[in-house]
């Protein structure tokens, strides 16, 4: 959620150099800026000061005043004696369009007073300023500003032209706004949407894929041993260690030196992969609108476990209604355009059609992605997920699968299932991995240490 401060939503000065936190006493822009905001106003009549203190060292007051008037912005920084010029002016520009002014309206709209911003009503103009920030500014801010614009300015149904969507920055973010809109997209914009779809996918299938293959494929394997390998199968190394006790001196030979060697009594070879798999793996996604990043990775994450021969892997998504896309597993982006963000959410009808599902219940892990608000049978969604412990199923309840942490979520039922033996946390996806290795060996799961917010 972006707070409307008047401000330019920045900490670092546009070179990217952390900026140091100046003395803002009879500053008569401190209430504007949230880092001051705890500082009292000025008094009447109140200069700007000749001079900031707090400056690092060999930072010249003129260049320190110059990045605080880029944080503040115009509104809320006259007393900064600063005007930018150049390539200042362009940055100050596009962000005024964004945060200055009077913001939260629609495109194109003005202020009864004062200075007004705004992106202009037209695809062009919104094209426009999105080449700007992307050549001003570093990715992970041009991501961030492309979120503040659909919140801010309602940019959102822009998005549905062809020409705008090849001017964004693709992000999970952005893939989860296309989805949601995926409905009232016409033709022309859809194939667009999808290769912007796509890059987003291949990039976290490119960062994800490698580490969770790894962790996975060690956990299936750990118990994977066998006492009567075949010869090339033998664990030479394992063997020896286990056969230490049966050290032999012999004699050498013609009268030479006596050599040692081990006689092996128990040899220990590695396990052929089995042909058919070892584990069940079902992901039950919630997908009501707070939990659109939580989707994109679930579809990759369940794109990469389909991939793993010796894991079975099914897909279920969710709101009041229940969609298996299992069968399309093999692309990440069919599964996502599959998806129908937003609606209720009747987490026991999930539950009910994964539990329908499971036929080998100590073999399986169920993974639940959802934030918990039940407008189904709560009791119910309790009650299987009881039966479905009881039966040996290891059950996963993940608040959220993304890098923001949790969202909003049910106190009550997290507590409830926490009751069970089921913790609830939120899970990024570097730790996913990990959580999911912890399942299938049945050990205890790296829950984070921080409680996640409500």
């Amino acid at each position: 959620m972006t707070t409307d401060t008047g401000a330019h939503p920045a900490t670092t000065d546009p070179t990217g150099e952390k900026m140091d936190h100046p003395t803002t006493e009879n500053h008569p822009t401190a209430a504007h800026h949230p880092a001051t905001a705890n500082h009292p106003p000025p008094a009447p009549g109140a200069r700007a000061p000749a001079r900031v203190t707090g400056a690092a060292p060999g930072v010249p007051d003129a260049e320190r005043l110059r990045r605080w008037r880029m944080v503040l912005g115009a509104d809320s920084a006259e007393g900064t004696g600063c005007t930018p010029t150049g390539r200042d002016a362009a940055m100050d520009g596009a962000l005024t369009a964004l945060y200055g002014g009077d913001t939260g309206r629609r495109p194109g709209g003005r202020g009864s007073g004062g200075r007004a911003a705004g992106l202009g009503a037209s695809a062009p103009a919104v094209a426009r300023w999105l080449g700007d920030i992307r050549t001003y500014f570093p990715g992970s801010v041009v991501q961030v500003m492309q979120r503040d614009a659909i919140d801010r300015l309602d940019l959102s149904a822009l998005l549905l032209e062809p020409e705008m969507l090849e001017a964004v920055e693709p992000d999970v973010h952005l893939v989860g706004t296309l989805l949601s809109l995926s409905k009232a997209m016409p033709e022309t914009t859809r194939e667009t949407a999808r290769t912007v779809v796509r890059k987003v996918v291949a990039d976290l299938e490119e960062r994800l894929q490698s580490r969770t293959r790894t962790t996975l494929s060690g956990a299936l394997d750990r118990s994977a041993r066998t006492s009567r390998p075949r010869h090339h199968d033998i664990d030479w190394d394992r063997t020896v260690r286990a056969n230490l006790r049966h050290y032999l001196t012999v004699p050498g030979r013609d009268g030479g030196e006596p050599t040692g060697t081990i006689v092996p009594e128990r040899l220990i070879g590695h396990g052929r992969t089995a042909r058919s798999a070892k584990k069940e793996v079902v992901l039950c996604v919630d997908q009501s609108g707070s939990m659109a990043a939580s989707v994109v990775h679930a579809a990759v994450f369940g794109a990469v476990l389909a991939s793993l021969r010796t894991l079975s892997t099914r897909l279920v998504v969710f709101d009041t209604a229940v969609v298996d896309l299992t069968d399309q597993l093999d692309d990440p982006v069919d599964v996502l355009f599959g998806t129908q963000l937003g609606g209720g959410t009747d987490i026991n009808r999930a539950l009910s059609y994964c539990q329908s599902r499971i036929t080998r219940p100590a073999d399986t892990v169920v993974v639940l992605i959802s934030d918990l608000y039940e407008g189904g049978i709560r009791d119910g969604m309790l009650k299987r997920v009881a039966a479905m412990k009881a039966a040996g199923v290891e059950f996963v309840t993940l608040l959220a699968l993304s890098d923001e942490g949790a969202p909003a979520y049910d106190r009550d039922h997290a507590a409830a299932l926490g009751a069970l033996g089921v913790p609830a946390f939120a899970c990024t996806p570097d730790l996913f991995p990990d959580v999911m290795a912890a399942a299938i060996e049945k050990r205890p799961l790296p829950v984070p240490d921080q409680e996640p917010r409500p």
